[in-house]
């Protein structure tokens, strides 16, 4: 089980909460706090002053002050109003992810939720049964409202859920399963539970764990490229990266170092070669600049999931609650941006090395699209083109989410994050990306069953033949998605990390 307490929380146990069902819990001293910001809500609803999200109304409407009678069916209409979510439901892991993520962030104890509130999350969590949340209709500031409201709609007993594998109401799974759903939402607890940025960071967060592993496989596609194009080893020389100083290219340098040693494909440099082309010869530089930026991300993307990002913010120690805008999801909106670049520049130049393996015009190693009778068969001329295909998507993409913004509730929330379109964009560009590496790899090993396969490096031959036994070489034109959507789920499963070499990169 994975404790939730608002300040440890892990990339790699996020993920394992969110993909490999690990259970969650929170300790008795979390219980305490969590007790102890209750009081201080109960406490202020019981006054006269005006107290943002306790006794008032939300948004523009924040001076309309609340009667106490109407304090409950305050908070349900505010999750019943918001959970206007459109387009395609996430998938169950990313709602996982968001589910644990605001649990955390309530489990620091400054946001007034009530005990059984949180619990009957974490039930469901544990239990998995999953709200259903949509993809489209977060402006990310404040914060995820959206998908979040229907997360929180499911405590009352209302929506829909994911359970057993299909889409279900809500009530219907709670009495099979003998839940009891909450008779309302008390004050300050809906502002709690739909306040804050965990959708983008869940979507974002998933995305950027997958992004260090497809670090590691453009390296390996890069390698097997490396290895059929007859690359020049100099380039990756360990006193080169030094004297460059960027953290990333010596790591990238070293794993392709690792990949390469024992080959009897790659060459010295010699008068008649002197250097190759940027694509072979600076996948350390580039590489390593997108791992460079997954490791900042990784560090904004850590701080959020950590933080209290709603409103208002409770402190027990004054019985204050202040009204700010630690929902504002800018810090991360930038950061997933700039994983899109990241992730892109990773295909863009997987898609140039496919490009050189294919081109008679760009080494004359291979027959033209790497088959045999050209013109009769046109081998892996459109596999290239394919590839073209998703890297021009990325491109689009890519534009930064950030830049945009809309006012919203009669501009009183003036300027938004746009955070969760970026997370989502930038999910998308990894799975094209993933899709162009896979190409890689394929085209790679086809031209090593040409001339190259039993010069590979230890290493690579390993993979390469791992590869060859879900992949035939082709011998003359054939329908090519089914190898190419095969090579495609290699990569998903992680069959081909080598661990002792991938762990350099973390």
């Amino acid at each position: 089980m994975i404790e939730l307490n608002g300040s440890h929380l892990t990339l790699k146990a996020l993920h394992d909460i969110a993909r490999n069902y690990t259970p969650v819990f929170i300790s008795e001293q979390t219980k305490a706090r969590i007790l102890k910001a209750r009081k201080v809500v109960r406490n202020l609803r019981q006054n006269n002053k005006a107290v943002y999200g306790i006794n008032t109304g939300f948004g523009k409407l924040s001076n309309v002050m609340i009667s106490q009678e109407k304090l409950h069916q305050l908070q349900s209409n505010l999750v019943r109003s918001h959970a206007c979510g459109t387009g395609e439901p996430f998938s169950i892991d990313i709602v996982r992810a968001m589910m644990a993520l605001r649990i955390n962030a309530l489990s620091k104890g400054y946001s007034g939720i009530r005990l059984v509130t949180l619990m009957l999350l974490i039930q469901l969590l544990n239990e998995n049964i999953i709200p259903v949340v949509y993809t489209q209709g977060s402006l990310g500031a404040s914060g995820d409202l959206v998908p979040l409201a229907h997360i929180a709609l499911v405590l009352i007993g209302e929506g829909e859920v994911w359970y057993e594998g299909t889409i279900q109401n809500t009530k219907e799974v709670f009495d099979k399963c003998h839940i009891e759903a909450l008779d309302a939402l008390h004050a300050k607890e809906g502002l709690a539970l739909i306040n804050g940025t965990q959708a983008m960071v869940a979507v974002g967060a998933l995305t950027l764990y997958d992004a260090y592993h497809l670090t590691y496989y453009s390296s390996l596609s890069g390698a097997l490229s490396f290895e059929a194009l007859n690359g020049i080893t100099e380039a990756f020389d360990a006193r080169v990266q030094d004297v460059r100083n960027q953290e990333g290219q010596i790591k990238i340098a070293s794993v392709l170092r690792k990949l390469l040693e024992g080959s009897s494909n790659v060459v010295k440099q010699c008068p008649t070669r002197v250097q190759d082309a940027y694509s072979l010869r600076c996948m350390p530089q580039v590489h390593g600049a997108s791992l460079d930026a997954f490791n900042f991300v990784h560090q904004k993307v850590v701080h959020e999931m950590n933080a209290v990002t709603d409103n208002p913010i409770i402190f027990p120690e004054t019985n204050e609650a202040i009204s700010a805008g630690n929902f504002h999801g800018q810090p991360v909106a930038m950061a997933f941006d700039f994983m899109k670049i990241a992730l892109s520049e990773l295909a863009n130049i997987s898609e140039r090395r496919i490009e050189r393996l294919v081109n008679p015009q760009l080494n004359s190693r291979y027959p033209a699209f790497l088959v045999k009778e050209m013109g009769l068969n046109s081998g892996f001329m459109i596999v290239q083109y394919a590839a073209a295909s998703l890297v021009s998507e990325n491109k689009v993409l890519a534009h930064p989410a950030s830049v945009d913004s809309i006012p919203s509730s009669a501009n009183q929330e003036d300027h938004v994050s746009m955070g969760t379109i970026a997370a989502r964009h930038a999910n998308m560009v990894l799975n094209n990306c993933q899709r162009v590496i896979a190409l890689e790899l394929f085209t790679a090993c086809q031209a090593l069953s040409i001339e190259g396969a039993d010069k590979l490096s230890p290493a690579l031959r390993k993979v390469y033949d791992h590869i060859r036994q879900h992949i035939p070489f082709i011998t003359q034109d054939e329908v090519m998605y089914k190898h190419m959507n095969t090579m495609h789920q290699l990569l998903l499963k992680g069959a081909l990390i080598t661990n002792d070499i991938w762990e350099d990169l973390l």
